[in-house]
């Protein structure tokens, strides 16, 4: 699906990579009493992604045709409420440099999927202490969050966060940012699939809730020894069918630019390059 992100990056980022404008992660920004709301209600009520999920599993079943206005609908008006994009993590550093503090906290997604806790998100602020959507969160009724029997919401310097997201990213999770109500960017998450319902929602339902990354990976080939590690970790499936041995390929259509990949490569084979300069991808980004 086409978009032309430069439009997005114009209105929320002066023309730069919108999640590298310092303004979207102001805390005046949650002052605004529709943006406390959504945030209240969006943790408050978690059961919210599996009845989502459910809906879009019966919707699959129908004809394509008959529903893609639909989709489009959904993402339009994800991308006004609650929107991500994919980030490598050496822009995750950068965002990291741009807020002043950070909390861990339960995920979302993996408490409704699994039912326990999992630590693999972060909110950002540029307040301390985690900053007023921290406030919001301990506020929140929602005993996942800071309920006697989990670990509450972890403050933790910003070094320490960058070393924490680092080991997600061994794990297999792609990094991705999330506003809520745009342009407020206040989280980082770090998904995979079968547990993260935006992966699910995006590429096994096909209605995207979240950008592609400003990059694609490709593959040097004369590195590469063809061990198939990457094909294996790819959420995205971005990596092309192959025989054992073969050099492994990327798809340029298919890749969301996580670079992942690269953690599994031992023979550093695997690189990201501005999705600009991938002429058959530079103008895909949902």
């Amino acid at each position: 699906m086409a978009f032309r992100m430069c439009e997005f990056c114009h209105q929320h980022g002066e023309g730069k990579k919108w999640y590298l404008n310092a303004n979207n992660y102001a805390e005046d920004l949650l002052s605004d009493l529709r943006r406390q709301r959504f945030i209240t209600r969006f943790f408050e009520n978690p059961g919210h992604l599996a009845k989502g999920e459910r809906s879009l599993t019966a919707l699959d079943v129908m004809p394509d045709f008959l529903w893609k206005g639909l989709r489009r609908k959904i993402t339009a008006k994800q991308q006004v409420k609650h929107f991500g994009q994919v980030v490598p993590i050496e822009d995750i550093e950068r965002i990291l440099a741009l807020t002043t503090s950070v909390v861990r906290l339960s995920c979302l997604c993996r408490h409704v999927s699994a039912g326990k806790e999992q630590r693999y998100c972060f909110g950002v602020s540029m307040g301390p202490d985690g900053g007023g959507i921290a406030k919001l969160l301990r506020e929140i009724d929602a005993s996942y969050l800071v309920g006697p029997h989990t670990a509450g919401l972890e403050s933790m310097p910003k070094e320490e966060a960058l070393a924490r997201i680092r080991e997600t990213e061994r794990e297999g999770n792609c990094h991705t940012v999330w506003t809520f109500v745009t342009p407020f960017l206040a989280g980082i998450c770090n998904c995979s699939l079968p547990a993260c319902y935006a992966l699910k929602t995006t590429v096994t339902h096909k209605t995207p809730v979240f950008f592609r990354g400003e990059y694609v990976a490709r593959v040097d080939a004369e590195r590469c020894n063809g061990c198939g590690q990457c094909v294996k970790l790819c959420s995205f499936k971005a990596f092309k069918p192959r025989k054992k041995k073969d050099k492994a390929e990327i798809d340029a259509l298919k890749c969301y630019g996580c670079g992942i990949c690269r953690t599994v490569c031992v023979r550093d084979a695997i690189a990201l390059t501005d999705r600009a300069d991938v002429p058959e991808a530079a103008r895909l980004w949902l």
